[in-house]
């Protein structure tokens, strides 16, 4: 006679099935790259505002550390694995292990370098130009950034740490005035500190070999003291941690190189938020130095090694893993190369945010790049919403919504490098219904209002241009953040016989950031090169600014000096061509 399974077995026996094949089906795979980099990866990769992926190379300048960047572009079909390499600008001064920025201009930051002749000078890549400029200003006080930290400030200057003499002390980058200024000084050491951006556009982190944090809260430019860490997330070695992250719902994430985790809820202001002891990490592994990615699903892809043990901090071999926040629990998925860990120091990883919703990773001093394709749906949360496509002329558009920058900061690694995709990506596809085949290609954003993360139903503005080449069709188009793309949008460029129709630019103003403290940009276009009167008018009806010139053909900037005007509502008049263009200012 068999024996009957008892019901409340055979339901947790379904119930752990069901789990498992839920998990397999979440889980995602892994792609190589079909094409080789030109050269030697060096570590980072940086997402441009046209699609295209800069991997930092070895090679190049004087020494093994290099200057050299080689660009993936996609095919036409918008697939990244079967892209194309080419070889990019050559920087200036050569780097490894150092700060970068995307401007919100789309250009690209990169300062300092822990090796290499960079240690203390900052460079500016064009992706228009394909060209570095070195920034005219060099950091204040004889100070050498090395492997320092950087975060986007809500008016768009970068906050930049700076190593040596001491790690408390930072700078301020401005990309208006190419100058670096001194900011204040964090109130303990911030080398090798991941730094985490809060929906309150405040900066949080972890101050080094300690339980202690502390945020920048950039409205009273101070750094202040803030909750406790219930764990330790440096090792006794080197100091290293892992990666940190904003979950979806809100909470901090912090990986420690002990395997150990923590959580932080913040309090939205300036009081103190909440921390937690997160879950541990499996099999004594730790992210010493290491890459991670939120995944569009929200899950983290994050790959680890063994903890560190006397005189080994780097150890050999690298497993990867997925963190699932909502589950608080780490699920091992197979090494990208095939089998379970890759011969590799978790900290040759670098990971980044694909505008396809790929997770591009690439390994220190091998030419081979993967991809990683996650399981699961985007997040409903994460989709920016495309509300407004105005046409600036045949070549230049403007796009308003709101989450144009997502949920998350997308990408991160320590204090290393910052690889940060929480801007707007915009995709144009459409199906040839002749071939059944969908191609995909990439405009170039600029100029978008915010960089902030978590913005809600705040407005979101972002100029862009249309390829070189697009072919004559109707699209649909996408504004991508982290990976999460938005509904489609149709959208016709202007066309006369298959060629570009040239039009009249017409006009256009527009304000960011907004809300700003300390200064504005004002935006706006012109038909003609005419004369400009631009006021900022108080609620009482007070002119406190005031300025009057001759503006270009095409796009103008001017920057508003906000310093000394109260907290409030201001109107930004423009009179120009014989109109008058009105929009609201805050000032924080």
């Amino acid at each position: 006679m068999k024996k009957l399974i008892p019901l409340r077995v055979l339901s947790l026996l379904l119930f752990c099935l069901g789990i498992m094949e839920q998990r397999a089906d979440a889980q995602g795979t892994w792609a190589p790259v079909s094409s080789l980099m030109p050269d030697f990866s060096g570590g980072v990769s940086l997402l441009l505002s046209d699609g295209t992926i800069l991997v930092k190379a070895c090679g190049g300048g004087t020494d093994t550390v290099g200057a050299i960047w080689d660009k993936l572009r996609p095919d036409t079909n918008g697939s990244y694995i079967n892209g194309t390499w080419s070889r990019a600008a050559t920087m200036h001064s050569t780097r490894l292990f150092c700060s970068s920025q995307t401007l919100r201009d789309g250009r690209v930051y990169m300062a300092g370098g822990e090796y290499g002749s960079g240690t203390r000078t900052a460079e500016i890549y064009n992706p228009v130009t394909d060209s570095w400029t070195t920034t005219a200003g060099p950091l204040t006080g004889g100070r050498f950034i090395l492997d320092g930290n950087s975060e986007m400030l809500p008016d768009g200057r970068v906050l930049q740490n700076c190593v040596l003499p001491s790690s408390e002390l930072n700078d301020i980058y401005n990309p208006l005035t190419d100058s670096f200024s001194i900011a204040p000084s964090c109130l303990g050491g911030a080398d090798e500190a991941a730094w985490l951006l809060l929906p309150d556009n405040s900066v949080l982190f972890i101050d080094i070999d300690s339980k202690l944090s502390e945020r920048y809260i950039p409205s009273l430019n101070i750094w202040k003291r803030d909750d406790t860490v219930p764990v330790m997330l440096y090792d006794p070695l080197g100091y290293e941690a892992g990666a940190s992250f904003l979950l979806p719902d809100g909470r901090g994430f912090f990986i420690g190189s002990e395997p150990v985790t923590a959580y932080y809820t913040p309090s939205g202001d300036t009081a103190n938020g909440r921390w937690a002891a997160g879950p541990a990490i499996p099999d004594s592994l730790g992210a010493v130095d290491a890459a991670a990615s939120m995944m569009p699903n929200g899950k983290i892809l994050c790959a680890l090694s063994q903890q560190a043990v006397p005189d080994t901090e780097f150890l050999i071999p690298a497993w990867f893993y997925e963190f699932d926040y909502l589950t608080n629990s780490f699920t091992e998925v197979p090494a990208c190369a095939g089998g379970d860990t890759m011969n590799i120091r978790c900290s040759q990883t670098g990971m980044l945010n694909l505008p396809d919703g790929n997770i591009l990773m690439t390994v220190q001093n091998s030419k081979q790049v993967y991809v990683y394709q996650p399981g699961g749906t985007p997040l409903a949360a994460g989709m920016p919403v495309v509300n407004n496509i105005t046409m600036l002329n045949c070549d230049t558009f403007v796009a308003t919504g709101t989450l144009f920058n997502g949920i998350s900061q997308g990408s991160a690694y320590g204090d290393d490098w910052q690889m940060f995709t929480n801007y707007p990506v915009i995709r144009l596809m459409y199906h040839d219904t002749a071939s059944g085949s969908d191609y995909a290609y990439y405009a170039r954003t600029f100029n978008w209002n915010s960089s902030g993360v978590m913005t809600g139903s705040q407005p979101d503005t972002t100029y862009f241009t249309l390829p070189a080449g697009l072919p004559y069709n109707t699209y649909n188009l996408f504004v991508v953040a982290n990976g999460i793309a938005s509904s489609g949008t149709p959208f016709t460029p202007c066309y006369t016989a298959g060629v570009p129709q040239v039009q009249n630019i017409g006009n256009l103003m527009n304000v960011y950031p907004n809300p700003a403290t300390g200064q504005a940009t004002v935006v706006f276009t012109s038909a003609t090169n005419s004369q400009y009167h631009l006021q900022l008018i108080d609620v009482l009806g007070q002119v406190v600014s005031d300025e009057t010139g001759t503006s270009g053909n095409g796009l103008n900037n001017r920057v508003i000096a906000l310093n000394g005007l109260a907290k409030g509502v201001y109107s930004v008049v423009l009179r120009q061509d014989g109109g008058v263009f009105t929009t609201k200012l805050v000032v924080e």
